[in-house]
C-alpha cells in the first residue's frame, strides 16, 4: 500500500485529471490514500479533493502531508500527470524488491525530442517520485516544496509510464 501526495496551488482540473488514473488502483487497494497538500488555492482544489475522498492539508505543506502519510511508501505526483494502465505492478514489485527512490518512465507521446531535451529545464516531480516515508521525512525538513525534495535524488526506473502534466 502507499500514501499518494499531490502539492497544489489552483490547480482543480489537473488535480481532477491524476485523480482519475488513480482510481483503480484505489479500489483494489493499492492506494491507501490521497493526501492533497495546498499552497493557498482559490479556486476549487479543495471541493475537487474533498469529494473524491482524499485528505485536504491547507497548511503546511509537503513536509505536512508526509508526516500525515500512514504508509510506509509515498507516490508523489504533479496535478495533471497521470499514471498508464499497468502502474500497479511495477510499483508492487520495486516496493517488495527495493528500498531506493523510483520514477516512472515518460510515456511515449510524452518523450522529448533530443534537441529539446538537452536544452530544457526539467522540473524534478515530472515523473512522479516513489520513496520511503523514512527517507522522504528527513528530506521534508530541508525542502520547502515538492519539487525541491525530489529534485537531485538518484532514482531507479520503474517499468511503468506517466502522461506528464503540462507545465503551468
Amino acid at each position: 500500500m502507499l500514501s499518494v501526495l499531490i502539492e497544489t496551488r489552483n490547480n482543480e482540473e489537473a488535480l481532477a485529471r491524476t485523480l482519475s488514473s488513480l482510481v483503480g488502483a484505489a479500489v483494489v487497494g493499492m492506494v491507501r490514500e490521497v493526501i492533497v497538500c495546498d499552497l493557498g488555492s482559490t479556486d476549487q482544489t479543495r471541493q475537487v479533493a474533498e469529494q473524491t475522498g482524499c485528505h485536504f492539508l491547507a497548511e503546511g505543506g509537503i513536509a505536512a502531508g508526509i508526516v500525515q502519510a500512514k504508509s510506509d511508501w509515498l507516490l508523489l505526483l504533479e496535478p495533471g500527470a497521470r499514471l498508464v494502465d499497468g502502474w500497479t505492478e511495477a510499483v508492487e514489485h520495486h516496493m517488495e524488491m527495493m528500498a531506493m527512490p523510483a520514477r516512472f518512465a515518460r510515456s511515449p507521446a510524452d518523450r522529448l525530442p533530443l534537441f529539446r531535451k538537452l536544452f530544457a529545464r526539467e522540473r524534478a516531480l515530472t515523473e512522479g517520485l516513489l520513496i520511503r516515508k523514512a527517507q522522504a521525512h528527513p528530506l521534508s525538513r530541508r525542502a520547502t516544496t515538492s519539487e525541491a525534495l525530489a529534485r537531485g535524488l538518484a532514482t531507479k526506473r520503474l517499468r511503468a509510464e506517466i502522461r506528464v502534466a503540462m507545465p503551468v
